[in-house]
């Protein structure tokens, strides 16, 4: 009966979709015919750049009232018009979307490094809910959640055949609250687990310096303080007084995050040059991002590991360095995520997340749609052995924008398994072997 809801509130958000679009535009055209010597430029031109008339916002409200009085279930006011919010943005782009109070609160947690839930990460897998990471500590590690385990319901509902975003919806919730899960694990036993939601801080940094001085810094994300941490993180390996001869940066699986702190890393490689261009419909959303003198590491060779889930942010960084020479990227093509969103707050205390720009990369390219292609392409070695990754990227989810290009676009060593690991295994062979060469030259 729950699933049978949720469908029909689904055909509830679609009914409403064009509906919703009919009343904001001819709401403006109502406003401007209603005072046309108000003189506001702002309604103007919007009102200016539609055809829409009251007889449209009359198609609306006939619409909205023949659902409140004949949809098969009664269906609060307030949840359809924003259902129609909602569907005005969701069929723009995969990225648009109406942020209601919680939401648009637990957005601003992100760029902070926090987020409400479990302390899972998962992923859909054959239909399945599968957990990929679990936070240390987390409501989900006190439970004995690990990665591999299944979820097969969650808040009392089952998780097969639903959306992802609906399962990940239902972990979510207040601080304080609770949620049941059902959880299979690898020896195919399931149990039942009661899960309080907690306000967790998210790791987003790992570092290590192997054995041989090869600097390794993993990125899971980008918050607003991921450029302060990396710095430090290097200063700490710095202060050990212990030699570095090359740099792996890993941002594989990284799906974005706050730009700018995708700006001050990149910049922290660079000396100088553009790392960044962003360009929108509206010249007030045009911004270009150049590299300050002064760089972490100096003359050191740097490795960049990329795969189809790095993301908007992650490709930032990994153009930037890519375009000037300064890193060699390695791994798979990445997602293609070269838009830029911009949160809009509501006088409701909502937002709307709305795509206002594309990026572009120092020498012009726009990977909307298209990734950045590694300069050594290097896959999973489990991957190779069984099938191939079939993770979504950009170019493959409904209503992506399309790419568009610039005109002037210019064409005692640690032990890491190939098994384990094989882009990161094939990365310190390749500094392993740069800094021999450069030790043989220097003698």
């Amino acid at each position: 009966m729950q699933k049978g809801c949720k469908t029909r509130n689904r055909k509830v958000q679609k009914l409403t979709l064009l509906s919703g679009l009919l009343l904001m535009l001819a709401s403006a055209q109502a406003a401007q015919d209603a005072a046309p010597e108000s003189g506001n430029s702002s309604a103007s031109s919007v009102a200016a750049g539609s055809s829409l008339n009251l007889d449209d916002l009359r198609t609306f409200t006939d619409v909205f009232n023949q659902v409140r009085k004949n949809y098969v279930e009664e269906v609060d006011d307030k949840e359809l018009l924003e259902a129609a919010i909602s569907g005005l943005l969701s069929e723009l782009d995969p990225h648009s979307a109406y942020l209601p109070g919680d939401d648009y609160e637990d957005l601003d947690n992100n760029s902070r490094g926090e987020y409400v839930g479990v302390g899972v990460d998962v992923a859909a897998e054959d239909g399945r809910v599968v957990v990929r990471k679990v936070l240390v500590p987390s409501p989900a590690d006190s439970a004995g959640i690990n990665p591999g385990d299944v979820f097969t319901s969650i808040a009392g509902k089952s998780v097969k055949g639903r959306n992802l975003q609906e399962a990940i919806d239902d972990l979510s919730g207040p601080p304080g609250s609770e949620v049941e899960v059902v959880v299979l694990n690898n020896s195919g036993e399931s149990n039942t687990r009661l899960l309080q939601r907690q306000l967790l801080k998210i790791p987003s940094l790992n570092a290590r310096l192997f054995a041989d001085g090869i600097a390794y810094f993993s990125l899971s994300y980008f918050h607003r303080d991921s450029a302060v941490d990396l710095q430090a993180s290097i200063e700490s390996i710095q202060a050990e007084g212990k030699p570095v001869h090359g740099v792996i940066l890993d941002l594989r699986d990284n799906p974005g995050g706050v730009l700018q702190s995708a700006v001050d890393i990149a910049d922290g490689f660079l000396d100088s040059g553009n790392i960044v261009s962003v360009r929108g419909r509206n010249a007030s959303t045009d911004m270009e991002f150049a590299a300050k003198p002064g760089q972490w590491f100096p003359d050191l060779p740097v490795v960049v590991l990329v795969d189809r889930g790095s993301a908007s942010a992650s490709e930032v960084v990994a153009g930037a360095l890519q375009d000037h020479g300064r890193a060699l990227l390695m791994g798979e093509r990445t997602f293609g995520k070269g838009s830029v969103q911009t949160v809009l707050p509501l006088r409701n205390g909502g937002g709307i997340k709305l795509t206002t720009a594309r990026y572009f990369t120092p020498s012009g390219k726009s990977i909307q749609a298209e990734g950045i292609v590694p300069d050594q392409v290097v896959e999973s070695y489990m991957k190779s052995l069984t099938v191939a990754d079939e993770r979504p990227r950009e170019a493959d989810l409904d209503r992506h924008l399309e790419s568009i290009h610039d005109d002037n676009q210019e064409e005692t060593v640690e032990t890491i398994r190939p098994e384990d690991d094989f882009p990161l295994y094939e990365a310190l062979r390749l500094l392993r072997g740069a800094n021999l060469l450069s030790r043989k030259s220097d003698g």
